[in-house]
């Protein structure tokens, strides 16, 4: 792979891990309402499962699934009504919405749950299916090693993800003193949960071109 195409592949990879979509709108919630340690436990948890999805791309499963109507289907109702099932718990939030009782309250919801919360959202998003089974291949240099190449450019696309999501969560942390009353935590939690219903409803809404 020539530096060219290495560019133009880091510009796109780097857009994409910006663009708002489920693993964002995650870390944005988990930056407010626990701590830094937390969310890059979480964070650590969604490269996991792009890892897994990439590794899963160059084996030959993101062809399959993308393939195969049927496996493409389970994997995005599985993931859709997994986002609009959070979406319906901020929408019934109806205790003390403010940012105190909700680090109080999350205590009691352990890191191993917030890992594989943001795991199954990683693993069930049939957008980083697309993406490593129909753009990254794009930038793979056939005539060359592609174990060097997978893992250079997996890497890369691991860490601005991982990189990418803290900020975003250290971001929506800092922005604390906006939500600090009753009135915004009820305004965020309606907000937040119908994103994440509209996010399971854009995921069903993905068509396999395959």
């Amino acid at each position: 792979m020539n530096i060219d195409t290495f560019l133009i592949y880091s510009v796109i990879a780097f857009l994409y891990v910006l663009s708002p979509g489920p693993a964002v709108m995650l870390a944005i919630v988990n930056g407010i309402r626990t701590d830094m340690k937390t969310v890059a436990i979480s964070c650590f948890a969604n490269i996991l499962g792009l890892a897994v999805l990439s590794t899963a791309s160059i084996l030959g499963l993101g062809v399959l699934i993308l393939t195969s109507a049927t496996l493409f289907l389970i994997v995005k109702i599985i993931g859709a009504f997994y986002l609009m099932y959070l979406g319906l718990k901020f929408l019934r939030n109806r205790g003390i919405l403010n940012i105190d009782a909700m680090e109080k309250n999350v205590k009691q919801k352990s890191k191993k749950a917030y890992f594989f919360e943001s795991f199954f959202v990683a693993v069930t998003n049939p957008k980083p299916i697309i993406f490593f089974t129909a753009i990254f291949p794009q930038f793979l240099n056939l005539h060359e090693a592609i174990a060097p190449q997978f893992f250079i450019m997996t890497g890369e696309f691991l860490c601005f993800s991982f990189f990418g999501l803290c900020t975003y969560a250290f971001l929506s942390k800092k922005s604390k003193a906006l939500l600090s009353n009753e009135k915004r935590m009820y305004w965020f939690n309606k907000f937040t949960g119908g994103l994440f219903i509209f996010l399971g409803l854009s995921l069903l809404r993905i068509k396999n071109h395959a």
